[in-house]
């Protein structure tokens, strides 16, 4: 690599720490094996599909006294879905345990995503290779995509690449939707007895791809405080000129952790959480009063000025949205097959969609502005659902509260000022280079996903525990795939998936927010996290996320 910027090159030299059992060597390992599992959801369904998978113990490796010994191993490795930071790290994890483990073991990565493994498009890793893209950003190492690994001819064309390589096991590093794909690969390479294991590592800046041994996904801690500096940014500024009331969108495909985990970063006026418009069966003129009527007291006080932060998801959990939403989904997968539909023009596609829509959910859809409607008709993603990323939610939001502020004011009940300025961040944090923290876990993930294949164990997602202490103290396994899954409604069919974790809104990280929303919505307690700290006291530059120290601080209370 060539025409490296200063930090670039720092980064390069970061050591990343492991947790002590595989710091001692990946032949010194010895597997315990826990009980057996099940899938959280659909039982019996879940059992059915994955009949030689399901029901594997959870692991956890010690150090062995014992060497074990480790025979030649090729290895390919798949980056899939959307982008976060440290995925190249858990690549260079994954090579220096192969290599270590057996210096004639190859790491192959498939091109391009799941694409790759199917149509045979690879790259050979060595140590130049791998040395250039050590705790940097991005994907670009190999690339991405979003091919969904499903189909009877696709498994057979992954099998038959990787007979060609000499392949006997596949990495998948992904959220949750490519740990399905993981899943499904896995149970179909042990029936087709291919002698093919699969190994995925969890991957999503989102933060909904966890439990209880999954603690975190990777990226979560890079992008959120990536996030939070941005807020921050813009919070110093509303706090000067105090003329503008900015409405921040942020990503988060469905749960709301990444909006919550900043704005606990960062304490701005309003924070909208998903699963709490959900839960009290929140409507869209209610959430519009919400926020109208903190900008009404604020003005009272002379603060014509505020921060809001809304989830990307958001318009996913208004209850009435979320129903028409469904519909939509479900119609779209028979409408993108009609000539009559794919060939007419934005309003006539609107017009054929108010008249294919129940009578209730084409109601709420003529309600919205044109400029939603088309949103709400762009090409769906690899599952047939809206992109919720291309929904401005946060310009929805603004439309209406101006329109409900215009009506106080002809009521004399509002007299202030409401300028706006609308954010989305998103692609910001995916390819930031990674803090500390991820380049540590996801170096830790990739070696640990290679001391998985060592002992045999398919169907397997990688995980490293006890993220709150020190790296040498965390805790290196497995955790079956199977365990996560259950059952969902993907284009139309239930689909086995694995399950996303949303916001608890019982939790302690919710519940820290609920305690304080009032003080901030009325008084700037506005926190400035600035940049990401890589050098300097342990204190500022290793310090975790606050949803992972409330939440592992309540699991110590409660042992």
């Amino acid at each position: 690599m060539t025409n490296l910027s200063p930090l670039q090159i720092e980064r390069l030299k970061y050591q990343p720490k492991l947790p002590a059992s595989l710091a001692n060597g990946i032949s010194s390992l010895n597997l315990i094996e826990g009980s057996a599992t099940e899938a959280v959801a659909n039982k019996e369904d879940i059992k059915t599909l994955f009949k030689n998978t399901y029901g594997k113990p959870m692991v956890t490796f010690q150090t062995s006294t014992e060497s074990v010994v480790c025979e030649q191993k090729n290895v390919g490795v798949i980056l899939s879905g959307g982008q976060a930071p440290g995925g190249h790290n858990v690549i260079a994890g994954l090579y220096d345990a192969l290599k270590q483990a057996n210096p004639e073991n190859k790491l192959y990565g498939f091109l391009g995503g799941p694409s790759g493994i199917i149509e045979g498009k690879y790259v050979e890793f060595n140590d130049k290779f791998i040395n250039d893209y050590r705790n940097t950003g991005g994907f670009d190492i190999i690339g991405s995509g979003r091919t969904k690994l499903e189909t009877e001819e696709q498994f057979q064309s992954s099998w038959e690449v990787c007979k060609k390589l000499g392949i006997s096991a596949v990495v998948i590093i992904g959220g949750d939707d490519s740990n399905t794909n993981a899943a499904l690969l896995a149970e179909w390479f042990v029936a087709h007895n291919a002698g093919i294991q699969v190994i995925g590592c969890p991957k999503t800046i989102d933060g909904d791809l966890k439990n209880e041994q999954i603690e975190i996904s990777f990226g979560f801690d890079t992008a959120t405080k990536t996030y939070a500096e941005l807020i921050g940014n813009i919070e110093r500024d509303a706090n000067s000129a105090k003329k503008y009331w900015h409405f921040i969108k942020i990503m988060g495909r469905s749960a709301s952790h990444v909006a919550l985990e900043a704005s606990l970063q960062t304490q701005p006026n309003i924070t909208l959480i998903s699963e709490e418009v959900e839960q009290k069966n929140m409507s869209l003129s209610s959430i519009i009063d919400y926020i109208s009527d903190i900008v009404v007291r604020r003005s009272e006080i002379g603060k014509n000025f505020g921060i809001a932060v809304i989830p990307e998801g958001l318009i996913e959990f208004i209850p009435e949205l979320k129903s028409m939403i469904a519909n939509l989904n479900d119609i779209m997968s028979t409408l993108e097959k009609d000539s009559k539909y794919t060939s007419g023009s934005d309003s006539e596609k609107i017009s054929i969609i108010e008249n294919t829509l129940s009578s209730e959910n084409a109601s709420v859809f003529k309600s919205l502005p044109a400029l939603i409607k088309s949103q709400l008709l762009m090409d769906r993603d690899p599952h047939g659902n809206v992109q919720v990323s291309k929904i401005e939610t946060e310009k929805l939001l603004i439309s209406m509260v101006e329109e409900k502020l215009a009506k106080l004011k002809k009521e004399g009940k509002y007299s202030g000022k409401f300028s706006t300025q609308s954010h989305f961040f998103g692609y910001e944090g995916r390819c930031a280079f990674p803090s500390n923290f991820d380049a540590d876990y996801c170096y830790s993930l990739g070696f640990n996903a290679f001391a998985l294949i060592n002992f045999g164990l398919t169907g397997y997602l990688s995980s490293v525990r006890n993220l709150t202490e020190t790296a040498k103290e965390w805790i290196a396994g497995g955790v079956p795939l199977t365990m996560m899954m259950n059952m969902e409604r993907r284009h139309g069919e239930m689909k086995p998936v694995i399950k996303k974790a949303l916001v608890e809104l019982d939790g302690p990280v919710f519940k820290k927010l609920e305690l304080n929303r009032e003080d901030w919505a009325m008084n700037d307690r506005y926190l400035f996290p600035g940049a990401i700290q890589y050098f300097g006291p342990a204190s500022v530059c290793d310090i975790t996320t606050i949803t992972l120290a409330l939440e592992n601080s309540t699991k110590l209370a409660s042992v």
